[in-house]
């Protein structure tokens, strides 16, 4: 079974506040007599389900065309933690030992991906640090950042940064059961981009609970 956990792209679908929403401009359309439709889109490279790069938040660090494709094709974990809104995730939801190298988080606190909504739950420091001296090498939530929206120090991406944890954002994972998954969501080669959307799908391993 596949989940597809990434949101429709539509120019409906929110962004973050400032950025480029997504827009199409037909240059040539079979239905006004041209011999072929060809499109031009133009949006931020953080749309819906999308892979931060280093270069982000870090100076001088990796663009997305150098992280290693293999942080984002394997074995994941999915988890549904209870997080009040406007909070940060802390090691507490954390089970005792945790299953694959990538890290996927259901807080359940940014619902409607047409609607921004600022009280978005985000990841504690120490949950970053503690996932990382466990083997986890990318982490993914289902809130458009794994910061709070009111952050400025980003200390979230810092401690990825710091702890070579990698980043999706924007994962619809509200219909995806707590369990073990093929995680496959590749980043374009956008070259000295800082970041990229994915088209993040879930392949289920074996059974699953429900």
């Amino acid at each position: 079974m596949i989940y597809d956990i990434s949101p429709d792209i539509t120019e409906q679908l929110a962004v973050w506040p400032g950025d480029s929403p997504p827009s199409r401009e037909v240059l040539l359309d079979m239905a006004n007599g041209d011999n072929i439709t060809l499109s031009t889109l133009r949006a931020t490279v953080h749309l819906g389900s999308h892979a931060d790069a280093p270069s982000h938040y870090g100076v001088d660090a990796p663009t997305i065309e150098r992280q290693p494709l293999d942080l984002y094709v394997g074995t994941c974990q999915v988890l549904h933690v209870s997080a009040a809104p406007d909070t940060r995730i802390g090691v507490d939801v954390l089970p005792e030992k945790l299953g694959a190298p990538r890290l996927l988080i259901a807080s359940g606190t940014y619902p409607d991906p047409n609607q921004f909504n600022q009280n978005f739950a985000a990841l504690k420091p120490g949950f970053v640090e503690e996932i990382s001296r466990r083997g986890v090498r990318l982490v993914g939530v289902d809130t458009p950042s794994v910061d709070l929206f009111s952050s400025r120090d980003l200390p979230a991406h810092q401690a990825c940064l710091q702890n070579g944890v990698s980043i999706l954002e924007g994962l619809r994972l509200a219909d995806v059961p707590d369990g073990l998954y093929e995680l496959i969501a590749l980043p374009l080669k956008l070259v000295g981009f800082d970041a990229s959307p994915v088209r993040a799908i879930l392949r289920t391993i074996g059974s699953q609970p429900h």
